[in-house]
């Protein structure tokens, strides 16, 4: 997120080079020409390049010649080098505020320009998930790490298959263009085989070759696929990720596990067990929260990390979206200030209310049976 200044921040600078050049006036009339308080009206052009733009500066810089000459004909300075020196000080830091208040115009439009450029980039990166897929309604809040990028190593996607809905969401390591490089290839991958990909095992492998093509010198992605289709269950598969979060209508929330936990995308090279997909009873009125380390890595001013498992109420709001943004918005408070890492948060909520059918009553421990075959 990108940190603006207050109004009142914003007046203050605005005023600091008038508020100056008075104090110089009335310091030098005061003192008297003794004390050679002349040269510091130049003060005024040189905070107005710092804060303002060229005209402004400028301005500034013939009102601040202009104090210089009335105040050394006061004075009586002009019959002496003294004041000729002050008036020089004055235009020669009023030409420095004017280059420098150009420069940082121009900085401040390149930076404009990419901040458009990343966020058209994160738009097709990480398009819009669909309001609703099957019996599920969706909502995702994505911050970044990088504030002036907006974009980073995160990555999320919803996609209404054949097979059900699939879902992924993804932390590659590391950051910048590189981690956008790298998240970029792994959605493209997840939208493509989420639709050919019968059964999640096969999805998940074919996300491993991907990556391990893409990816070197041992770098990964922690990553979590689900699946939920008609039978009241959603079907995990997890590379290394956080689990999940299943609120249930009565407020209790599990964490599921699963059977064992398989090295990240990536380093599947490395020899380690391929992960098992495990089931957990999803039925209507029961909420599923993926979200990356970002979230539940997220430290107060006291160093303690953001307590997820205490927060299931902050998402009752009927409404999907205002729910999640309560929990956002929770814990940017936690956090006060900015991220030290992306943090991304998708939350899918099963429609309607129900007694869970064959999956059990809700507000039960999840089962997080392995599926074979």
């Amino acid at each position: 997120m990108t940190v603006k200044k207050s109004p009142s921040a914003s007046v203050a600078l605005s005023w600091m080079p008038v508020a100056a050049m008075t104090v110089v006036v009335v310091g030098d009339i005061t003192a008297g020409p003794g004390v050679g308080l002349l040269p510091l009206v130049s003060l005024g052009p040189a905070f107005a390049g710092l804060v303002g733009g060229w005209r402004r500066t400028a301005l500034i810089g013939l009102v601040a010649l202009l104090l210089c000459v009335g105040l050394g004909m006061y004075n009586g300075l002009f019959d002496r080098p003294r004041g000729y020196t002050a008036m020089v000080s004055v235009a020669g830091v009023t030409g420095a505020g004017i280059a420098a208040a150009v420069m940082r115009s121009r900085r401040e439009a390149e930076l404009a320009s990419v901040r458009s450029i990343a966020e058209a980039a994160q738009r097709v990166l990480l398009r819009p998930v669909p309001l609703t897929a099957g019996p599920l309604q969706a909502a995702v809040s994505y911050t970044s790490a990088l504030a002036e990028a907006r974009i980073g190593g995160d990555l999320y996607e919803v996609v209404a298959s054949p097979h059900g809905v699939r879902v992924i969401v993804g932390d590659v390591q590391g950051k910048g263009l590189a981690a956008v490089e790298t998240a970029a290839r792994v959605l493209g991958t997840f939208r493509e085989a989420a639709y050919d990909e019968k059964d999640l095992t096969a999805l998940g492998e074919r996300l491993e070759r991907s990556v391990a093509r893409e990816l070197e010198d041992e770098k990964f992605v922690t990553a979590i696929l689900a699946e939920i289709g008609d039978d009241h269950r959603v079907v995990l598969l997890n590379y290394g990720h956080p689990a999940p979060m299943v609120v249930h209508p009565d407020g209790t929330a599990d964490f599921p596990e699963p059977p064992a936990y398989a090295l990240p995308l990536g380093l599947a090279a490395h020899g380690g067990p391929a992960p098992d997909p495990y089931a957990v009873p999803f039925t209507p009125g029961d909420q599923l929260l993926l979200y990356t380390d970002g979230v539940t890595e997220a430290r107060d001013e006291q160093g303690a990390f953001y307590p997820l498992a205490e927060r299931p109420h902050l998402l009752e709001d009927p409404d999907v979206h205002r729910a999640l943004d309560a929990l956002r918005e929770d814990l940017v408070r936690h956090t006060a200030g900015p991220h030290h890492d992306d943090a991304a948060m998708l939350l899918l909520r099963y429609q309607g209310h129900g007694d869970g059918g064959a999956a059990g009553p809700c507000g039960e421990p999840a089962d997080t049976r392995p599926i074979h075959g």
